[in-house]
C-alpha cells in the first residue's frame, strides 16, 4: 500500500472519532492540509528507508499548519522545498489559527529535528536516503483556551479507538518503507512501536531518541549533540 494511500485511510478512521471536554477543538492536518502532505510523502516516501523515525503527533504551529510531519514552517518551505494549499479545518479553534505557509510562530521541535538534519546531511536527498519522518497520531486536540493536549492525556475509551486506527497505519507504514530501524522520538513513540511490533515476524530493531520539546530540560541542553550520540549508540552514524 503506498503511503498517500494509508494516509487517506487514516484520516477517513479518525475523522468521525469524538472527544469530550477538557478537549473542544480537534484538527485532522491529513484532511486540511493533504495538498502538502501528499507532496512530502511522494517526494521523500519512496523506496526503502534504512530508519524511520516516529513523533507522536501534530503541534499546533508544525503540522498543524503544514501537513508535515514536525513541520515548521520555514524547513517544510524552503529546506524540503514544499509549499501547498491548506485549508481550514472543520471547526477553528480562534485561539489556534490555521494560517498553513503564512504562519510566523516557529515550531521549536520541527526546528530542531529539521536542523539537525539540515546540517547534518546538508540536501534533503540524502537524509531520505537513510530516514524517513512520520507521526503515530494525526489529529490535534485542543482545549478552548488553546491548550494542546497529548493523545496519552486522553481517557482510555477515546484513546482505545484511535490508537487501533493509528497502529494500523504504523504498521502499514512499516510494511510499505521495510525500515532495519524504527526509532520513537520520545517514549511514547517508542511504546507504540513496541506494542504494534509485538509478535511480528522478523520486525525492525526498536530505538528511542531524546524527544526535541522545549518542554524537555534535556533537549534545551543540546539536543542535536545528543542525537548524534543516541543514533550512533543505535549504529546510525
Amino acid at each position: 500500500m503506498k503511503l498517500a494511500q494509508i494516509a487517506r485511510q487514516l484520516a477517513e478512521e479518525v475523522d468521525p472519532l469524538r472527544f469530550q471536554k477538557p478537549v473542544t477543538h480537534v484538527y485532522n492536518p491529513l484532511v486540511y492540509a493533504f495538498r502538502p502532505h501528499a507532496a512530502y510523502l511522494e517526494r521523500y516516501g519512496q523506496g526503502q528507508k534504512q530508519v524511520l523515525l516516529l513523533g507522536m503527533n501534530p503541534g499546533p504551529f508544525g503540522m498543524a499548519q503544514t501537513g508535515v510531519p514536525f513541520g515548521e514552517v520555514a524547513h517544510v518551505r524552503d529546506w524540503l522545498g514544499i509549499e501547498a494549499e491548506v485549508e481550514q479545518p472543520k471547526k477553528l479553534n480562534s485561539a489556534r489559527p490555521i494560517e498553513g505557509f503564512g504562519c510566523k510562530r516557529s515550531e521549536v521541535s520541527g526546528a530542531r529535528l529539521w536542523g539537525w538534519a539540515k546540517a547534518r546531511y546538508q540536501t534533503p536527498d540524502k537524509f531520505f536516503k537513510t530516514f524517513f519522518v512520520v507521526n503515530y497520531c494525526p489529529l490535534v486536540f485542543m482545549e478552548e483556551s488553546g491548550k494542546n493536549r497529548t493523545p496519552d492525556k486522553l481517557p482510555a475509551e477515546e484513546r482505545t479507538p484511535l490508537y487501533a486506527a493509528c497502529d494500523r497505519a504504523l504498521a502499514a507504514t512499516i510494511t510499505a518503507l521495510r525500515p532495519e530501524l524504527v526509532v520513537g522520538v520520545g517514549t511514547f513513540a517508542e511504546a507504540r512501536l513496541a506494542a504494534v511490533l509485538e509478535g511480528t515476524k522478523n520486525p525492525p530493531r526498536i530505538g528511542r531518541i531524546l524527544h526535541p520539546s522545549p518542554a524537555s530540560p534535556a533537549a534545551n541542553q543540546g539536543w542535536a549533540e545528543a542525537v548524534d550520540r543516541e543514533l550512533k549508540a543505535l549504529g546510525i552514524g
